[in-house]
């Protein structure tokens, strides 16, 4: 079942918190497993897994990238072993900042490349921002306009996670 109609909330990049934490107490309380000891075993078995899937909405629609990409997700942008097509000067980008980050001998460069990376990864953040800022308010087409820019970014934030992790390796060099 979708968690924002699990939760009976609009699907959102932006959520309520204080309407989803709401949601999640109210069915925590309604669901929880000791309020139906005295059921039978079906019963108890969908209270159970209604109370986990309470818990695994909460888990996701709390946090900013696992919604994220949740709704990717359920709007099927993020399909298992596809290769998302990333623009070439992005990817040229990348490559340089690999190459060079291959070749880093000091603390200093490392310091500038490392800087460039989070400079990236803040248009990025930025980016997402600006394309799921009114989300809820657009038209069917416009959404899924928005939704294959939001993929965009979210292929480019992974790839720049790589990196990261490997300016973390770098890093514990110097």
């Amino acid at each position: 079942m979708n968690y924002f109609e699990f939760y009976g909330i609009p699907e959102s990049f932006n959520p309520d918190t204080a309407l989803l934490k709401k949601k999640f107490y109210e069915l925590s309380k309604k669901y929880h497993p000791d309020f139906h000891a005295n059921k039978d075993d079906a019963k108890q078995q969908e209270i159970l897994e209604l109370s986990t899937l309470n818990n695994k909405a909460h888990q996701t629609l709390s946090d900013p990238y696992k919604r994220l990409e949740y709704i990717l997700r359920t709007h099927n942008l993020l399909e298992e072993g596809a290769k998302p097509q990333l623009p070439s000067d992005f990817l040229m980008e990348m490559m340089d900042i690999n190459e060079r980050l291959m070749e880093v001998d000091d603390a200093n460069e490392l310091g500038h490349i490392t800087a460039e990376v989070l400079a990236i990864e803040g248009d990025i953040n930025e980016s997402i921002a600006r394309f799921t800022a009114g989300y809820r308010q657009l038209d069917d087409t416009a959404k899924e306009d928005r939704l294959n820019k939001i993929a965009d970014c979210y292929f480019r934030q992974k790839y720049l996670l790589r990196i990261k992790d490997s300016l973390n390796i770098f890093a514990s060099r110097f």
